[in-house]
């Protein structure tokens, strides 16, 4: 039988059926009593011989057609590749290992990630997903991944079953447009619920347990900061000692590191000061924490008892509670977080309304963080 080989033809093959090629002479498939393999057939010294290249599934019909072209030009070099076909079919296999080929994604990935992203993505594949290094990708199933989720699930909760999810599936949509495979088995697989993320408003109770688990390290001074201050995770957590003035007690945010592109002068309570570590050489990062943002966050989880939270619930729950309270005039807490799209710096009004409200907001800062020594006492 003679035709274009493609997945279709060779999933439909039945036991014992030999099809060529037609376009490239020499290049075939036939199924055994399970699997199909590519095979090619040349002439060399004056006999015909018989190569196996590799098991449809590890083998895609495009990778095959490539590897007999190659073995072609091997012969036409005068060597006989049927000596070392074997040895080669082996390292493929091999190479076709999760794990073998989760180093070369991130090889590639290390040109496109940002430092702290590609931290978090070799975690996901290198530690969460190591149940799947010694398999060969065509026998991953959706029954694998679904195990490795579950397993990330219960050690460290909902949102970094997600993250791991969401590295494998583009791990594998990166697999299927370098010619790999041809199915997701990721996209089978249940997204956990995180909850309503956005809504997520941390009670007083909540507040204290987050604040209790969070401890005295670096990660844990990060935590408390961010309660404080109402900043965003990578503005304190990426906080250099060049933006922090201790004369003035002020963190001074550059444009480039606000969101909206706005430069933040920040007061600092008599608290958020006191968490700031003590160095003699006041230079570089403040924090040491690494960026390991999910790995800690699901600690800190684990510790605290808190559901569905989030290290940016903080900023939610500093703004509500402030309003709530009555700690500061609604347009001071925008102050706070560098907000000028609502309040009294919307619109057009914001062209024209350029006060900082310093003091005001170091007033509020302060009364905030009494009210948060209450909480946590």
């Amino acid at each position: 039988m003679r035709g274009k080989i493609t997945k279709s033809i060779v999933d439909k093959l039945e036991a014992g059926a030999l099809m060529w090629d037609e376009n490239l002479c020499g290049f075939g498939v036939r199924r055994q009593l399970r699997h199909p393999h590519y095979v090619l057939r040349y002439r060399f010294q004056g006999r015909q011989r018989l190569v196996t290249i590799g098991r449809h599934g590890t083998w895609t019909p495009e990778a095959a057609r490539r590897e007999a072209q190659r073995l072609l030009g091997v012969v036409a070099g005068g060597t006989d590749p049927g000596a070392t076909a074997k040895v080669e079919s082996v390292r493929a296999e091999q190479s076709n290992l999760f794990g073998a080929m989760v180093e070369r994604y991130l090889d590639r990935q290390r040109l496109r990630l940002r430092p702290r992203s590609l931290i978090e993505v070799e975690r996901h594949l290198r530690q969460h997903a190591k149940p799947l290094h010694d398999l060969a990708l065509p026998d991953i199933t959706r029954r694998h991944i679904a195990s490795v989720l579950a397993t990330v699930e219960t050690g460290s909760g909902m949102v970094t079953r997600n993250r791991v999810r969401a590295s494998l599936s583009a791990m594998w949509r990166w697999l299927i447009t370098e010619g790999h495979l041809e199915n997701n088995p990721v996209a089978g697989t249940a997204k956990a619920n995180e909850g309503r993320g956005r809504d997520r408003v941390l009670s007083a109770a909540e507040i204290k347990a987050v604040w209790s688990a969070a401890g005295d390290d670096d990660f844990g001074r990060v935590v408390k900061l961010l309660l404080l201050t109402g900043c965003r995770r990578n503005e304190i957590g990426l906080l250099q000692w060049s933006e922090i003035n201790l004369v003035d007690a002020v963190i001074i945010l550059p444009a480039n590191r606000c969101k909206n592109h706005r430069e933040h002068t920040l007061p600092l309570s008599r608290q958020a000061l006191a968490l700031l570590p003590l160095f003699d050489d006041r230079a570089g990062s403040v924090f040491q924490h690494g960026e390991q943002w999910s790995y800690d966050t699901s600690k800190l989880i684990r510790r605290a008892g808190v559901s569905h939270f989030t290290l940016h619930d903080l900023r939610r729950s500093f703004v509500t509670w402030m309003n709530e309270l009555g700690l500061a005039p609604p347009h001071v807490v925008e102050a706070c977080v560098n907000h000028i799209s609502s309040g009294a710096k919307a619109g057009v009004a914001g062209r024209y309304n350029h006060a900082r409200y310093a003091d005001e907001m170091r007033k509020a800062l302060q009364i905030w963080a009494d009210h948060i020594d209450q909480i946590t006492a």
